[in-house]
């Protein structure tokens, strides 16, 4: 998947180093320019959040945060605004397509092009809400001063029914590709992939999926449109006849651009957004596991020539451990590969850490994380991510219910955190922190003195090896451990700017 971020820094067009990690090794992992290149915030970018559910008895919370960045534009403004409808054949509904159908221009009382919030000035997060079902889909735009690592959380309590429970997500920029391992047809399960488009012409799309077995035949899927300013809900199960637990689903934009993002809903076991995986990579950080997790379930697929045999190991508190019983896993070259590790994180805080066995083949994966049991079960998701960069940002936290995990599979890592200013009142807090090497801490997130609504956390590595994080919310809604989990990779509030021909070459390289 490849991550882009629009942004025009005085006219010059600037490309973004893409890297990754060998073996956890800092400088590939950090994803810093070529010293030639100024580093400089950038001053447009865009978001699109999905529609968030179907159920009327859904409410949804929407907040909009930008830090403070230094030497960013003055001025400036962001703004969320209704899609202006559903594309199916041009009629507005999603029936023709298998979606939800309903979720047009108007859905819930929001015309196309009205404002959900207005986001507050830099520092500071803005929230939204929305009561009942058939809520639109969002785009995003911000620039100036509020450009540089803008950051919007979707989150959906829904109280009962399919799904149940808290279902977030953070809204991303639009690609033209996304992995997304963990999604399912299997009975009990309704998973929509929600296709948002954010330009002036149709985007093409391919939607392909893997099980146990190899591809699956979806003809269905193939050359799907996406009309502009619009967005679609595919209902997988509408793509195949086969019901299978673990499908790995592929999306690529054959002409233009759309974000998605897969809404993976369970009869019993609640439900989640499924965030796309991060780019295939032979080695794969997934983080923050929560520690009371009683089942966690790893899906992994890898689709070049190449059968890949992965190195599986926990980074606890204490160190990389090698879970007993799923030391090693297997990936068949273009089929879907899951096992089930249990409650590996046996009450203390973990992050799954997945490195090549012998040749390095490029995967993706994704963790399925259960907790609670029987009747009162919640499930979330949480896939591999890049690490945190330069800086990471997460917004609708609360004072209670938010857990901040940070993982440094290489080497020890100095850590700053910042909480912002509640979006109601309330004073920054910043705290410093060192995670160990091989290990995943569960910090003690600091908290806005004066707290007042929800607030921003922004996670800036100040020193040592590469650092990756995640954020879970959590809360008990009639007894059932209702959460979910966002993955931390960079914001890319800063992009490299080459300054001569000789930078622009350092960075084509």
């Amino acid at each position: 998947m490849n991550r882009t971020t629009l942004s025009l820094i005085a006219g010059t067009t600037a490309l973004a180093a893409v890297t990754a990690f060998a073996a956890f090794d800092p400088p590939s992992a950090s994803g810093a320019a070529p010293e030639a290149a100024a580093r400089l915030p950038v001053e447009r970018t865009s978001l699109l959040c999905p529609a968030p559910s179907a159920s009327d008895i859904a409410d949804t919370s929407y907040t909009s945060f930008t830090p403070v960045t230094k030497g960013a534009a003055s001025g400036g403004k962001a703004q969320l605004q209704a899609a202006d409808g559903q594309s199916a054949d041009g009629s507005g509904s999603q029936k023709d397509k298998g979606g939800k159908g309903g979720r047009g221009g108007e859905a819930g009382g929001k015309k196309a092009g009205q404002p959900v919030l207005t986001p507050k000035a830099p520092g500071t997060p803005a929230t939204g809400d929305t009561s009942g079902g058939e809520e639109p889909a969002l785009i995003g735009t911000a620039d100036g001063g509020f450009a540089p690592g803008w950051t919007v959380q979707q989150t959906t309590e829904v109280a009962a029914g399919t799904g149940r429970g808290l279902q977030g997500v953070n809204c991303t920029g639009a690609d033209t590709e996304f992995w997304f391992p963990g999604a399912a047809t299997a009975a009990g399960r309704t998973d929509y992939v929600h296709l948002t488009n954010p330009d002036d012409s149709a985007a093409v799309v391919d939607i392909e999926l893997y099980g146990k077995n190899g591809a699956i035949k979806a003809p269905l899927g193939e050359n799907l449109t996406v009309d502009p300013h619009a967005s679609d809900a595919i209902l997988l199960s509408t793509l195949t006849d086969e019901r299978q637990q673990d499908l790995t689903v592929h999306v690529s934009v054959r002409s233009g651009r759309v974000g998605a993002a897969v809404q993976a809903l369970d009869d019993k076991a609640g439900g989640d957004w499924l965030a796309a995986a991060a780019d295939p990579s032979d080695s794969l950080v997934l983080p923050g596991i929560p520690k009371d997790a009683t089942d966690v379930r790893l899906i992994a697929f890898t689709h070049g020539d190449d059968d890949a045999d992965l190195k599986v190991r926990l980074a606890s508190p204490a160190g990389l451990i090698t879970p007993a019983g799923s030391e090693t896993l297997h990936v068949k070259s273009g089929m879907t590969t899951a096992v089930d590790l249990g409650d590996v994180t046996r009450g203390e805080a973990g992050s799954l850490v997945l490195t090549p066995a012998d040749q390095a083949v490029p995967v993706v994966a994704a963790l399925q994380v259960v907790r609670g049991k029987g009747d009162k079960k919640e499930t979330a998701f949480i896939p591999a991510t890049a690490a945190v960069g330069a800086r990471a940002t997460s917004a609708d936290n609360s004072a209670k219910g938010t857990t901040l995990a940070l993982t440094a599979p290489g080497g020890t890592a100095t850590v700053k955190v910042t909480a912002s200013a509640g979006s109601e009142g309330g004073s920054p807090v910043t705290k410093t922190y060192t995670v160990r090497s091989g290990t995943t801490q569960n910090v003690d997130a600091p908290v806005p003195t004066g707290l007042k609504g929800t607030y921003a956390l922004t996670v800036e590595p100040v020193s040592g090896g590469p650092v990756y994080a995640s954020r879970t919310l959590a809360a008990t809604e009639d007894g059932v451990p209702a959460f979910t989990v966002q993955t931390l990779p960079d914001d890319h509030g800063m992009v490299a700017v080459p300054q001569t021909e000789e930078d622009l070459a350092i960075l084509q390289k």
